[in-house]
């Protein structure tokens, strides 16, 4: 009788206002969400994308730069150290960034580069003394 009269019956619940949501509610309250975070968000998404890829790709420099670079090194083999100007003029031809240019040239040195006997002896030498003496 005291459900009868507004009263709970067992019938209702006790969860203090708590009610379930059917899944299917659920799902598109978060696929209402998605499409309004992409609305706000989206023009962002594919920058960001292009950003993190840059940072995550390995690989070979485009085959220009690498020609260009290799240019510069058939020239300067026997010295194949670049100013700081030369990497700047490196960059600017390439497209490449500083780092990309000494990173390469680093690279290739190990890679290819033998400095000469004399060569290895006049550091040597430099290293106790004159580079070059009079004697």
């Amino acid at each position: 009788m005291w459900a009868e009269e507004g009263g709970v019956s067992s019938d209702e619940d006790y969860s203090a206002g708590e009610t379930e949501v059917p899944d299917s509610q659920i799902r598109d309250e978060d696929r209402d969400l998605k499409d309004k975070l992409l609305r706000k968000f989206g023009g962002h998404i594919g920058s960001l994308k292009l950003e993190f890829s840059k940072k995550k790709k390995k690989g070979k420099l485009p085959k220009e730069a690498r020609q260009t670079l290799l240019e510069w090194w058939n020239v300067h083999y026997k010295w194949p150290y670049p100013t700081e100007g030369d990497k700047i003029a490196l960059a600017e031809s390439t497209g490449l960034d500083q780092k990309q240019i000494n990173n390469w040239f680093i690279n290739q040195r190990k890679r290819h580069w033998k400095p000469s006997e004399n060569m290895q002896f006049a550091v040597m030498d430099n290293l106790s003394g004159p580079l070059f003496t009079d004697d």
